[in-house]
């Protein structure tokens, strides 16, 4: 039979795919009796390498690059014109849930979807594998029978113990020092506020706790160079707004492996580029994160978190749609008008106690605080040395994660549903 499995962004790449086809393989040794296809689609957050790293993978026979997916996706055909088999599995492992419904319609294949936080089209689906029993709940009960829990597969992704160690040295960590993530987000509304907020955390923690040591891991889209410019209050307006330290980029010497940023106040903050840093956030005692896909992987690895929801940068947000869009545009009325729909957008949200990470969604309850407001260096450092302090805290906290979180083996059994379509 053929496998074809779906993917996009780097993330899921090596996350989800790579146990799959591990788990495949082990199934079906034989490229003969079990043919696996990966075909990726565009993701705003690729990196342009998610083809090659997934043609390292031994388990792996095909590959097709995003550039090609939309003739694929509609007329069924590959780049290189490759042949099917006659019995054959689409596995959604990531980008849009309506495309192996076509995809599966094309080669008249049966289709399977990996669900973590929902499950759509569940009438054309053949079979779901989810992450825990809230998506099977939600499904409608006359399609329930389609889904099955298998777990987290992130957890299936961790990184071995090895990597961990490479990382912490070298990270240099000795015994005493403390680790705590700055995870600025990937975009730019993000990393406007995000990167002088951290900055000020950083140097505001420093100051009272000299045994914590930073670390940023860098989203793959984004550069060391462009990194910086949110560090620049020429470039930056928010680094004025946080208060934040003028930094410098250092970059890698043989004395220190990996390029750090340096604030006027003597605040070292490593930034690691490896992608997934999983091997680096899982030696963290605690992470600082934008709200996003990083509290899901976060969660995944039980890492404690603390997510920021900076409420300064909405008067610069001037995203609606429609008349409201419009109305923000105008001159001289246009920026007040945005800043003042835009708290009361956010007060009402506040008052319904929305949550917005992922962790916390899943558990339907605030297992990971969520700082929502016009946040500061002073308001969240003083959080976090007290956890610190605490250390009993992060550790009920790492409890409720694994809790919440999907049970591991998720591979095999996702790699069975597949093999039984």
């Amino acid at each position: 039979m053929d496998v074809v499995i779906l993917a996009n962004g780097p993330g899921e790449i090596t996350t989800w795919v790579k146990p799959v086809v591990a788990a495949l393989r082990a199934e079906v040794p034989s490229s003969d009796n079990l043919r696996i296809s990966v075909v990726l689609s565009p993701c705003p957050n690729a990196t342009g390498r998610e083809a090659d790293i997934a043609r390292q993978y031994p388990e792996v026979d095909r590959v097709q690059s995003a550039q090609h997916f939309w003739s694929f996706l509609l007329r069924g055909k590959t780049a290189e014109d490759w042949d099917w088999r006659d019995r054959g599995v689409v596995l959604f492992l990531g980008g849009d849930q309506l495309y192996p419904i076509i995809i599966g319609r094309h080669l008249s294949y049966k289709t399977v979807i990996y669900a973590e936080w929902f499950a759509n089209w569940p009438r054309w689906i053949d079979a779901f594998g989810v992450m825990n029993q809230a998506l099977v709940d939600q499904a409608p009960a006359k399609f329930r029978d389609k889904f099955t829990v298998v777990g987290d597969l992130m957890a299936d992704g961790q990184t071995h113990l090895g990597t961990q160690r490479a990382a912490a040295q070298q990270l240099a960590l000795t015994d005493g020092e403390i680790l705590i993530g700055l995870l600025p987000g990937s975009k730019r509304a993000k990393l406007t506020q995000g990167v002088p907020l951290l900055l000020a955390i950083a140097d505001y923690i420093r100051q009272r706790q000299p045994q914590a040591k930073f670390v940023v891991p860098v989203a793959p889209t984004v550069d060391l160079a462009t990194l910086m410019t949110y560090a620049d209050p020429q470039q930056n307006p928010f680094h004025r707004v946080f208060g934040a330290p003028t930094a410098t980029l250092i970059t890698a010497e043989q004395t220190t492996p990996l390029p750090w940023i340096k604030t006027a106040n003597g605040t070292p903050i490593f930034l690691w580029q490896p992608f997934p840093a999983h091997a680096v956030t899982s030696q963290c005692q605690l992470c600082l994160t934008t709200v996003g896909a990083n509290t899901a992987e976060l969660g995944a690895l039980a890492v404690p978190m603390i997510v920021l929801l900076p409420t300064q940068q909405l008067e610069a947000m001037n995203a609606w749609d429609g008349i409201l869009g419009l109305l923000v545009a105008l001159p001289l009325v246009g920026k007040p008008l945005n800043k003042l729909i835009n708290g009361l957008f956010w007060a009402y949200l506040s008052r319904r106690r929305k949550l917005f990470a992922w962790p916390n969604i899943w558990a339907k309850r605030e297992i990971v605080p969520e700082l929502l407001g016009l946040l500061s260096a002073e308001m969240v450092g003083d959080r976090v040395l007290d956890f610190l302090a605490h250390p009993e805290r992060l550790q009920q906290m790492r409890t409720d994660l694994q809790q919440a979180r999907g049970d591991s083996g998720a591979a095999h059994k996702l790699a069975q549903i597949v093999l039984r379509s």
